[in-house]
C-alpha cells in the first residue's frame, strides 16, 4: 500500500507526522514524502527539516494520498504542478486525505468542489471561496473517498479513522493503544467554540503575525481573488 505524503516548504510539522507514525503501521505500508523533486524541504519553523523521498513523477498512483497543513499553504495552492499531480493520483487513489489547510489546496486542485470539507478554523471561509460547503463542528469530514481533517492534532484522529476504515476497528484500536493517544489536554480551549474571546484574538494575531513573517500575505490574497474570478466565470458560463 503505497502512501504519499506531501511535504512542501513551510508545511506544519505535526499536521503529517502524527499521521504518518499511525499509517506507517498500515499492513505492507510503503511511505513516501512527495514533492518536486527529492531533497530536504523545511518546515514552517525554518529550523526542522524533512527530506522529500520521491518526485510527483516517481509516484503517479498512490493508494494513499496526504495533505497537510502549514503557514504557506495558501502559496502552494496556486503550485500547478501540485495541483495537476493532485488531480491525477485522485483519480487511482483509494484515498485522498488532508490536515488542517492542507484542505485548501485540495480545494484549490478542484477535488472539492460541491463537497463538505474541514480544515483549521481560520481556514474555513477559504473553503467557501472554492464552493466547498466548511464544516468548523467535526472533526473529521469524509464523503466518498475524501476525508479532511480540523486543525493539525486533528490528523492523527484522521489517521486512527483510516486505520480502521482499512483494516477494521480491533485493529485500529490496538494501535491508538500502542502510541497511547490518549488526549487529556491541560486546557478546555482546544475548538473555537470552547475558546474564550481573549484566547481567539491571541491565536489570531499569533497565526497573523507568523503569516506575516513567512510573506504569505500577498499569495493568499493572490489565491482568493483568482478563486472568486473563477467562481464568478463558472457561475456566469451555467447561466
Amino acid at each position: 500500500m503505497q502512501i504519499a505524503i506531501v511535504v512542501y516548504p513551510g508545511y506544519t510539522a505535526l499536521d503529517f507526522i502524527g499521521p504518518y507514525e499511525v499509517l506507517q503501521r498500515l499492513p505492507d505500508a510503503e511511505v513516501r514524502f512527495v514533492w518536486h523533486e527529492p531533497g530536504p524541504i523545511p518546515a514552517d519553523s525554518g529550523v526542522l527539516l524533512i527530506g522529500a523521498t520521491h518526485s510527483f513523477d516517481e509516484t503517479p498512483s498512490p493508494d494513499i494520498i496526504l495533505v497537510p497543513g502549514g503557514m504557506t499553504s495558501m502559496e502552494h495552492a496556486r503550485d500547478g504542478k501540485l495541483l495537476d499531480w493532485l488531480r491525477r493520483a485522485h483519480e487511482s487513489s483509494t484515498w485522498t486525505t488532508s490536515v488542517c489547510s492542507g484542505s485548501a489546496i485540495l480545494a484549490a486542485a478542484g477535488l472539492l468542489r460541491g463537497r463538505r470539507a474541514t480544515s483549521h478554523w481560520l481556514m474555513l471561509p477559504v473553503l467557501r471561496t472554492f464552493g466547498v460547503e466548511p464544516v468548523g463542528d467535526q472533526r473529521i469530514v469524509h464523503e466518498g473517498k475524501i476525508a479532511t481533517a480540523a486543525g493539525v492534532s486533528a490528523g492523527i484522529d484522521l489517521a486512527i479513522w483510516l486505520f480502521g476504515q482499512i483494516c477494521g476497528e480491533a485493529p485500529a484500536k490496538a494501535v491508538q493503544l500502542l502510541i497511547e493517544y490518549d488526549p487529556q489536554p491541560p486546557f478546555d480551549s482546544g475548538h473555537v467554540s470552547k475558546a474564550s474571546a481573549a484566547t481567539k484574538a491571541r491565536a489570531t494575531a499569533q497565526l497573523t503575525k507568523e503569516s506575516i513573517q513567512l510573506h504569505q500575505v500577498l499569495p493568499a490574497v493572490q489565491l482568493l481573488w483568482s478563486a472568486a474570478i473563477h467562481r464568478a466565470r463558472r457561475t456566469r458560463n451555467l447561466t
